[in-house]
C-alpha cells in the first residue's frame, strides 16, 4: 500500500512554499489502475447471489433450498434479488425421489455440462399460474411470468408425489423475457400453460431454442418463438405460434388456422454463449459460432461448433464495481461476467474489441443513473452480449444500449455478427425510467436472438391510481420512452422480437434487408387523449411496426400487433403495421387484435381488417402483404 501523502501549506502572504506545491502536485497525481483480479480456473469467485451444487449434495437440501428461493421469488416482480443456480454435471433425484423445481423471478437455473444431457434432473423445472385474488386461488394467470431461465440440462420428468394433472407435463407458464435453451426433456409433455390451477390460465408469449422437445401443448400462448430445436409435436395455439429450423414443427398451409408460421431453416442463427467445466474440473464459457441456414439442434454431433474461452479470460463483476473498472478490464482485453445483481451504471460500459464475450448472470440488471447510456458496443466483429437487463433510470437516457457508431461505415464480417441473446429492457416498473430509445442499432449484419423491450404498463413507482387508469396519466407523463427499438444498419436479422408500450415507434426498421421472424407487440395502454396518440402530420397513432419509406428489401414472418387502450378507450390507431408498397418488402403471416379497449382501424397500409369492442380478442389476419 503507498505510503500517503500529508500536505501541509505555509503561506507567505498569498504564495505557497515549494514543498507545498510538490505535495498538490504528487496529489493530483492519477490513480495507478488496480492490477487484474486473479480468477481461479477451479472455483471462480461469483459471489452470493450464485449457488452452484455437486451430485454429491443431498436431494433433501437442493429441494429445501430451491423451494425457499421460489417462495422468495414467486411474487417478487419488482424486486432487486437476482439469482442463480447451477448444477455440475451428473444425476440429481431419481424417478422415486423426484427433484421438482419451480423457477420464481430474476432466476437461472443451468447446467454446467459440455453437453446438456451430463446433468441429468430427474423430477422437474416448472413454472405455475399465480392466482392473484380470493386468497390465492382466484384469478389464475400467467400474464407477468416475466423474468426466468432455465438451460443446457437433461429433465427427465419424474412427477411422485403429485396429483394427477400435475403428473401429465412438465410446466412452463410463462410470459416475456423467458429463455429455455440447450434442454432435452424427455418422460412427458411440455405444456407451456398451467391447466391445472384453478383458470383461466392465459399465457403470453416465450422462446425455446437448441432443444430436444417431446410434445409440446401450447394450449392458451397467446405467441410463441421456438428456434432451431426438435419436438414430437405441437397442439394450439392461440395467435401467433412461430418455428423456425425445427424439426418436427407442423405445417404452416392453413394460416391462420391453426395460427402457425414455419420457415424450414434458419437464416442465421447463433446459439449463446454458456458456462461449463471440463473433464478437469476447469470453469470455461463455450461461444457458439454463428450458423447459416440450419434446423434441429447445435448439439446433435457432439459439442456445439464454437470456441471456449477459459474463465480465467474474464473480469468477473459484482455489483458495486464501477464502470471504470469493468472498462479497464475490457480495454485490457478481458472479457466480462456480470455476477446476478443490480449495477448502477452512471458512465457507459464500452464494448470495443472484436469477439468480446459480456455474459450476464441470473438476469443480472444494468440500472442508467443521471442519463447515461449503460452499454454501447462499437463497430467490431464477433463481439456478443448475452443474459442482461438493462433498465432506464430516473434522468431521461437518449438510448440504453447502443450498438455501433451512428456515422460509422465500417463493413463487418456478416458471418460473425454482433450478436445480443437474451438482452432486456425496461422503463419504468420497479422505479420511474426514462429513455429516449432502449436499443439504437446502427452497425450492419447485427443477429438479435430474442429480447424484450418494456416500457412498463404496470409497477410500483407510486402513481396515484384515481389519475387515469391505475394511474395512467402519470405514468405516461413520467416513464417515458419514445421508441423501443430503432435499427439503422442494412443487414439486420431479429429472431424473437418483443417491443412494448412505447409512446412513438415501437419499433422503426430505416435499414435495408432486414429480417425478422416473429414480432411481437403491444401498443401502449395509457395515452391520454387521441392528442397524445396522434403522429405531427395528422395520422391517428403510430404503427406498432414500422419499415421507414425509403427501404427496399425486407422480410417480416409472424407478426402481431395488440391494442388495449385501458386509459382511453376512443383512442384510434390507423395501422397495425406500416411499410413501403413495394416487391422487395414482404410482410408475411401478420395479424392486430383489439383487447378489449381501443381501436386498429386496419393491419397494414389500409389493408385487413380493423380490430376493435366489435370483435375483442379475435385477430384480424393478413396472410401477405402487399398480396401476391
Amino acid at each position: 500500500m503507498p505510503t500517503p501523502v500529508h500536505r501541509r501549506v505555509v503561506r507567505f502572504g498569498a504564495v505557497a512554499t515549494g514543498a507545498a506545491l510538490i505535495a498538490s502536485a504528487l496529489l493530483a497525481t492519477p490513480a495507478v489502475a488496480a492490477p487484474p483480479r486473479t480468477v481461479d480456473p477451479f472455483h471462480p469467485d461469483f459471489g452470493p447471489n450464485v449457488t452452484i451444487y455437486s451430485p454429491d449434495t443431498p436431494v433433501a437440501q437442493i429441494r429445501a433450498e430451491l423451494d425457499a428461493l421460489h417462495a422468495q421469488q414467486v411474487d417478487a416482480e419488482m424486486s432487486t434479488t437476482r439469482k442463480a443456480v447451477y448444477f455440475l454435471p451428473g444425476q440429481y433425484g431419481t424417478a422415486a425421489d423426484p427433484l421438482q423445481v419451480k423457477v420464481g423471478y430474476y432466476t437461472e437455473i443451468a447446467g454446467l455440462g459440455a453437453s446438456p444431457d451430463d446433468v441429468t434432473v430427474n423430477g422437474g423445472l416448472e413454472v405455475y399460474n399465480r392466482c392473484l385474488a380470493d386468497g390465492g386461488t382466484g384469478n389464475c394467470l400467467a400474464l407477468v411470468n416475466f423474468w426466468r431461465t432455465i438451460s443446457n440440462l437433461h429433465v427427465a420428468v419424474a412427477k411422485a408425489g403429485q396429483d394427477g394433472c400435475r403428473q401429465s407435463a412438465n410446466f412452463w407458464a410463462v410470459s416475456q423475457a423467458v429463455s429455455m435453451r440447450r434442454l432435452d426433456i424427455t418422460g412427458a409433455n411440455v405444456s407451456l400453460m398451467d391447466y391445472c390451477t384453478a383458470g383461466p390460465q392465459y399465457a403470453s408469449g416465450g422462446f425455446i431454442a437448441d432443444s430436444k422437445l417431446p410434445y409440446v401443448v401450447s394450449g392458451s400462448q397467446q405467441q410463441w418463438l421456438t428456434r432451431n430445436t426438435e419436438v414430437g409435436g405441437w397442439s394450439n395455439g392461440v395467435w401467433n405460434q412461430v418455428f423456425s429450423g425445427v424439426v418436427g414443427a407442423p405445417d404452416d398451409a392453413g394460416f391462420p388456422n391453426p395460427p402457425y408460421t414455419t420457415i424450414d431453416q434458419t437464416p442465421i442463427s447463433r446459439e449463446k454463449p454458456y458456462l461449463y467445466v471440463d473433464a478437469d474440473g476447469r470453469y470455461n464459457v463455450r461461444v457458439p459460432d454463428a450458423q447459416r441456414d440450419t434446423s434441429g439442434v447445435s448439439w446433435a454431433d457432439g459439442e456445439t461448433a464454437g470456441r471456449s474461452i477459459p474463465i480465467t479470460d474474464f473480469f468477473i463483476a459484482k455489483p458495486g464495481d464501477s464502470v471504470q473498472e469493468i472498462n479497464n478490464a475490457l480495454s485490457r482485453g478481458q472479457n466480462l461476467i456480470l455476477t446476478p445483481g443490480v449495477y448502477d451504471i452512471a458512465k457507459t460500459i464500452q464494448v470495443k474489441r472484436p469477439g468480446t464475450v459480456v455474459l450476464g448472470l441470473g438476469h443480472a440488471t444494468l440500472t442508467a443513473v443521471g442519463g447515461a447510456v449503460p452499454l454501447e458496443v462499437k463497430d467490431n466483429d464477433g463481439i456478443v452480449v448475452a443474459g442482461i437487463t438493462i433498465d432506464a433510470g430516473t434522468k431521461l437516457s437518449p438510448a440504453l444500449l447502443r450498438v455501433g457508431a451512428a456515422d460509422s461505415d465500417k463493413v463487418l464480417d456478416a458471418d460473425n455478427p454482433i450478436t445480443l441473446s437474451d438482452v432486456y429492457f425496461r422503463v419504468g416498473g420497479p422505479h420511474i425510467g426514462k429513455a429516449t430509445t432502449a436499443l439504437e442499432v446502427n452497425a450492419d449484419d447485427v443477429l438479435i436472438d430474442h429480447i424484450w423491450v418494456w416500457r412498463g404498463d404496470h409497477g410500483v413507482e407510486g402513481f396515484d391510481p384515481n389519475d387515469g387508469v391505475n394511474g395512467d396519466n402519470q405514468r405516461w407523463a413520467t416513464n417515458t420512452g419514445t421508441n423501443g427499438v430503432i435499427v439503422n444498419g442494412d443487414g439486420v436479422t431479429a429472431t424473437g422480437l418483443f417491443v412494448e408500450h412505447f409512446q412513438q415507434y415501437n419499433t422503426l426498421w430505416n435499414g435495408d434487408n432486414g429480417r425478422v421472424i416473429l414480432y411481437q407487440n403491444e401498443l401502449p395502454y395509457d395515452p391520454p387523449t387521441q392528442a397524445d396518440w396522434t403522429q405531427p402530420n395528422g395520422t391517428l397513432g403510430y404503427p406498432g411496426y414500422k419499415v421507414a419509406d425509403g427501404v427496399t428489401t425486407h422480410r417480416l414472418d409472424g407478426a402481431g400487433v395488440y391494442v388495449f387502450n385501458q386509459n382511453n378507450p376512443s383512442i384510434l390507431t390507423a395501422n397495425g403495421f406500416e411499410a413501403p408498397q413495394t416487391p422487395g418488402v414482404q410482410l408475411h403471416h401478420i395479424m392486430t387484435v383489439n383487447l378489449s379497449a381501443g381501436t386498429v382501424q386496419h393491419v397494414v397500409n389500409g389493408v385487413g381488417g380493423q380490430a376493435d369492442n366489435s370483435n375483442t380478442g379475435t385477430p384480424q389476419f393478413v396472410v401477405g402483404y402487399p398480396a401476391p
